[in-house]
């Protein structure tokens, strides 16, 4: 039995039509993973791969331990180097996770009395380590740069001489909305005011820049940016995430980053998979190229079907339609679903309560004719 008040948050859930279960594996076209490149599903990554492990010294499934231990294996430095020469940072530093990359930053390297100010629609895991920080913590309104200056200039008077740093959070694209801030403006901002940006690029990194490095490199501002973070386990169809820094701030996390100390290490065979997929994207357009026409021909769907109200302005490969109310979002859902269509519905609590929305993942594997098809279904119902 579970204890009462746990118990009765599962039963609020359930009531709301808010409870989340997990789904099984299906044949639907695919209109819902993060696997936008189609690289996860790669016969010729895979194949790859293996021959990168072959080259290695003896075969080894388990990286043994942490890297501080036993599990530092030869292809971290080779894919670190790598991915800083990628996406032209000085330094890099692979974390197993998207949210180990984010709690390991954010509950270290803010200190006490430092101030971070954070993206009202900031993902779950920077939010979650900035709780574990022992900074004080402030939100501006989404994508909203003059009230985040307003916050900058208000608590830069209580920032004393001694040290103390504000940090200013928000992410390249946004995994629940699609859209993007203004990095330039916002970038000369931070620099003009002294404080210390950090930007995640989970949803940005293989889908804008040249060659897939992102829309920090995009617009080169990568010197105007403290850390980036970015994840293998989106469009480059892997698993794991790395912040990209300076080699003294690299030293710092391999130091304080609890996350990155108490973990085991990645095995061997995630790092040739992401080596080989830097070396696709380095090497292929057409996975990009592919992509941006979906992204075009999707956006010009939606205009002649006369649906641009119920979707949210986005150049990424995502693409939300709003439709108020969990029931009817689920409902939708799925609908599509019975038209062998996964188009997932995102619920509140996740986004907040009216704003709940079918979220559409563009891929490169995406036909034009499941486009039009998925569209056209959708405007039957909506």
């Amino acid at each position: 039995m579970l204890p009462k008040k746990l118990q009765h948050k599962l039963n609020k859930r359930q009531e709301e039509n808010a409870f989340r279960q997990l789904g099984e594996t299906n044949n639907l076209i695919d209109f819902s993973s993060n696997d936008y490149l189609g690289f996860s599903k790669s016969k010729h990554l895979f194949n790859k791969s293996l021959e990168i492990l072959d080259t290695q010294n003896g075969v080894q499934n388990g990286a043994t331990g942490s890297r501080l231990l036993s599990g530092n294996h030869t292809l971290y430095q080779q894919v670190e180097q790598q991915i800083a020469a990628f996406h032209n940072s000085e330094n890099a530093l692979v974390f197993n996770s998207g949210y180990d990359a984010n709690i390991g930053f954010f509950s270290c390297v803010p200190q006490r009395h430092d101030i971070i100010i954070y993206d009202e629609y900031c993902h779950a895991s920077i939010r979650d380590g900035i709780t574990m920080s022992h900074a004080k913590a402030y939100k501006f309104e989404h994508n909203n740069l003059k009230h985040l200056e307003q916050l900058i200039d208000q608590h830069s008077e209580h920032v004393s001489e001694e040290g103390q740093c504000i940090y200013v959070v928000t992410e390249s694209v946004f995994s629940m909305d699609g859209d993007a801030p203004d990095l330039v403006t916002l970038s000369q901002l931070c620099q003009a005011k002294h404080v210390h940006l950090i930007i995640d690029e989970a949803h940005a990194v293989g889908v804008f820049g040249t060659h897939g490095n992102g829309l920090i490199s995009k617009h080169q501002l990568e010197a105007m940016v403290f850390a980036r973070i970015i994840t293998f386990g989106k469009a480059l169809g892997a698993h794991g995430a790395a912040i990209l820094c300076s080699n003294a701030l690299r030293d710092y996390l391999i130091n304080f980053s609890r996350p990155f100390i108490y973990t085991t290490a990645l095995p061997p065979h995630t790092l040739a998979l992401i080596k080989v997929a830097y070396y696709e994207l380095q090497n292929q357009l057409k996975h990009t190229i592919k992509l941006h026409h979906n992204i075009e021909f999707f956006k010009s769907e939606i205009s002649k079907l006369k649906l641009q109200e119920l979707f949210i302005t986005s150049d990424s490969a995502i693409h939300c339609c709003v439709i108020s109310g969990n029931d009817k979002v689920k409902q939708l859902s799925n609908k599509l679903k019975d038209n062998n269509f996964n188009v997932k519905a995102i619920l509140s609590p996740t986004v907040p309560k009216g704003k709940e929305r079918l979220r559409f993942c563009l891929h490169a594997f995406n036909t034009e004719k499941e486009i039009s098809e998925v569209l056209g279904i959708l405007t039957t119902f909506v």
